[in-house]
């Protein structure tokens, strides 16, 4: 015992002395350790890190839940020395994340007098933790009224702070926290990247000064608002997907500062402890670079809370159209991309020469009435930056009493038309640039704009080229309900293949994320420009954001209607019932390119409440699956360990990681490989009635052999899980066709009134 104390004051001694190095720059890590090497002289594991590892006044966060461990700040010598303890298994770099920025619940196929929403009472015994900006309590979206009592099992707080009291927690907002130290510790080390919290704009509290965590809230869980609209815009009735879902409030994003993982990481721990049973998160990477699962506190994390019964529904990132961009990859999370719904806001530039271009605007300002204006693209003059409309680029002598051709990129839409505003131009018109191709979405603009796609972009560009003296005008046609095609792939939701695993199909599915109509903060106007002194209690969204919290509520609506299914569960059920066909009956296009999606657009498809309330089959997976796919991919057992908190011998003999029993199929042949045959196991589980036949039906990829046995499964009610292989046999000098590399099919399940679907997917990658 003196021996190992003496051990103790040496280490100590030593971190002191390395942590007083002025000269070392300091940063913040997260710090996986060994809790069960705890010397049991120390009461806590807090004792034990702060006598063994670092200097008290070094950590942040302690996390015991999801995750065994703690953040802290420390120089490199400090690390060093932190790392070199036998009881750390890992230690990384504390990363700053984004934010990835009705009528939608009718889209979904939920209706009043019947279905999902009765058979659930709406949610109301669901606890959804949204970890986002956190809220605007006095909304109507988030009033209690006739809800019953806070679930017994509820064991949260509500946190007080700026402008928040214990009173705006209520029987609808059961919970809220707010999470800052990762941030502040940013600040204080000097990250050039981060602000400190300007505390006249934010508040250090639940409440929510950006706007997109009230949104997303309500999105989910919102209460029935009679007469809600953006200033006349999508007007009626709005409602979140689980209207009596309760609410957790988990504020881990600042404005204009970001999300820090070691909050991120705080608020899984937390929100697992209190009890809650869907967690939303509208957070990723920004660059379309995914981590390995153990350097990712949101795979982290989210593991541990799905371990425990948890269902975590996370965006799929706003960086496409380009491939290999979704983000949130681990197979436990659900991966949401973004849909249109067959609602629109209409505008359209007309020019002098009679021709008309479609656009979309929510600008609800005075119009400009017919009147025709002369048309100026400032990147004809060669300056990028005033081809973009940045700040101080446009030349107020050139734009005056003009509309202005501005280049999407490089600065919030809206921005763009405050700078045209300040330099006395009278509108503007704003042109998609390749990458965005001809997805569109609305904006509140505070002067007279239309958003346009490429192709009418240059168009119009063009048309002012050969015509020095252009006029053109703009017209403004509301709201617009029934549009067909939808849904659409939205232009920037995020595309796969999966970077960290292609046998995983991410993204999961999509749902509505474009144009969405939902609660909204009383600290800024609906741009979010500081400028904007509009004051709106719902403002209209676009982003993969805000496709994530419809299947938090719909999780949630599904959790309460089956209350024993596991997160896989409700995933599959969301998953196998999807749909791939838009309101004209044909396959789903792609908003950039105008031709077919595919699954690496869509996942499985669009969500379809209606249906999944009854799947049929659905596909489950336990802790133990997720461990096997984690020997799978060749990650080692203290690798492993970092995620699932407890220790795991993989099996000599290794599965393989394309049988992790997900609701979809995808064969990865290496190309000058020899193999030209995979076989896939898969087992279903009956969740309707017990006596059931199901009979098989593939589509396979072109120029792929797909064969299925058995091709009948007989359910009763002694068998209700039965096993199924599918083996994919491919021509080995030819493995695909066309430019993409990969071809797609189906596999169906059918009992005559149900079809349980399963994508397929057949694709070459290139030796390592």
């Amino acid at each position: 015992m003196v021996l190992q104390l003496l051990h103790i004051l040496l280490l100590i001694s030593s971190l002191t002395k390395s942590s007083a190095d002025n000269h070392e720059t300091a940063k913040t890590y997260i710090i996986r350790v060994d809790t069960s090497s705890k010397p049991s002289i120390f009461p806590t594991h807090l004792h034990w890190y702060t006598a063994e590892f670092t200097d008290p006044s070094a950590i942040l966060h302690t996390y015991d839940t999801v995750f065994h461990g703690f953040s802290a700040v420390l120089t490199p010598s400090a690390l060093a020395a932190v790392r070199r303890h036998p009881s750390v298994l890992t230690a990384f770099e504390d990363r700053r994340r984004h934010l990835h920025t009705t009528r939608s619940p009718q889209f979904l196929g939920l209706h009043n007098q019947r279905g999902l929403w009765s058979e659930s009472d709406y949610g109301s015994d669901v606890i959804i933790g949204v970890f986002d900006t956190g809220i605007w309590p006095e909304r109507r979206s988030f009033s209690d009224r006739n809800l019953g009592p806070v679930p017994r099992r509820w064991r949260g707080t509500c946190h007080t702070g700026v402008k928040f009291r214990a009173s705006n927690c209520n029987r609808k907002i059961i919970g809220a926290r707010f999470f800052v130290k990762g941030h502040e510790a940013a600040v204080r080390i000097g990250d050039a990247a981060v602000s400190g919290i300007n505390e006249t704009i934010e508040f250090k509290s639940p409440r929510d000064a950006d706007g997109h965590g009230t949104h997303t809230a309500s999105t989910a869980a919102g209460r029935y608002v009679y007469r809600a609209s953006l200033e006349g815009y999508a007007a009626g009735i709005a409602k979140g997907v689980a209207p009596k879902a309760r609410l957790a409030i988990y504020k881990v994003c600042w404005k204009d500062a970001g999300c820090f993982d070691s909050d991120i990481l705080a608020a899984f721990d937390a929100a697992t402890n209190d009890g809650v049973d869907v967690i939303s998160i509208s957070i990723g990477g920004s660059d379309g670079v995914s981590s390995p699962y153990y350097l990712d506190p949101i795979a982290i994390g989210s593991y541990g809370a799905v371990s425990r019964g948890i269902f975590v529904s996370s965006s799929a990132g706003n960086d496409g159209p380009n491939g290999m961009s979704v983000t949130n990859l681990a197979p436990w999370l659900t991966t949401v991309g973004a849909g249109t719904i067959d609602r629109n806001f209409p505008a359209d530039v007309i020019l002098r020469d009679g021709r008309n271009f479609s656009g979309v605007s929510l600008y609800a300002g005075k119009p400009l009435k017919g009147k025709m204006y002369h048309l100026i693209y400032p990147g004809k003059f060669g300056l990028l930056s005033a081809s973009l409309c940045l700040e101080n680029s446009l030349d107020p002598n050139l734009v005056r009493g003009k509309i202005v051709i501005c280049d999407r990129g490089s600065s919030p839409r809206v921005a763009k038309g405050l700078v045209v505003k300040k330099a006395g131009a009278v509108g503007m018109i704003l042109a998609n640039g390749a990458s965005s191709g001809e997805g569109l979405v609305g904006d509140a603009h505070l002067i007279p704009t239309c958003a346009v796609g490429f192709s009418d972009g240059v168009r119009i560009k063009a048309y002012l080229s050969s015509n020095p003296k252009a006029k053109a005008t703009i017209k403004f046609r509301g709201t617009v309900v029934g549009t067909k095609p939808a849904p659409v792939v939205a232009s920037f939701s995020g595309r796969g293949p999966n970077g960290q695993n292609p046998e995983i199909l991410k993204p999961d599915l999509i749902a509505p994320g474009v144009n969405i109509l939902a609660a909204w903060t009383e600290a800024v106007g609906p741009t979010g420009l500081d400028s904007d002194n509009r004051k709106a209690e719902f403002n209209i969204l676009s982003g993969t954001s805000m496709a994530c919290p419809h299947v938090s509520g719909a999780a949630a609506l599904l959790k309460s209607a089956h209350p024993d299914w596991s997160p896989a569960v409700i995933r599959s059920a969301m998953m196998t019932t999807a749909s791939v066909v838009d309101n004209s009956m044909n396959p789903m296009i792609d908003e950039a390119s105008k031709k077919a999606a595919n699954p690496y657009d869509y996942g499985a498809g669009h969500l379809n409440l209606d249906l999944a309330m009854d799947p049929g089959l659905v596909y489950d997976l336990s802790n133990d699956d997720y461990v096997s796919f984690l020997c799978a991919i060749q990650y080692g057992a203290k690798t492993i360990e970092v995620i699932t908190r407890s220790r795991v011998n993989c099996r000599m003999r290794k599965p393989l990681p394309e049988n992790l029993n997900y609701p979809s199929i995808a064969a990865v042949f290496a190309k000058g490989g020899r193999s030209t045959s995979q076989m896939f196991f898969r087992m279903v589980t009956n969740v309707g009635e017990a006596k059931a036949v199901y009979r098989v039906r593939v589509d396979p990829p072109k120029g792929v052999e797909v064969s299925v046995r058995p091709r009948k499964l007989v359910f009763s009610e002694i068998k209700t899980r039965l096993g199924y292989y599918v083996n994919v046999t491919v021509d080995g000098k030819n493995l695909v066709v066309g430019d993409s590399g990969v071809v797609f099919g189906s596999l169906i399940w059918a009992d005559g009134r149900r079809t349980v679907r399963s994508p397929i997917l057949v694709t070459q990658t290139d030796p390592f």
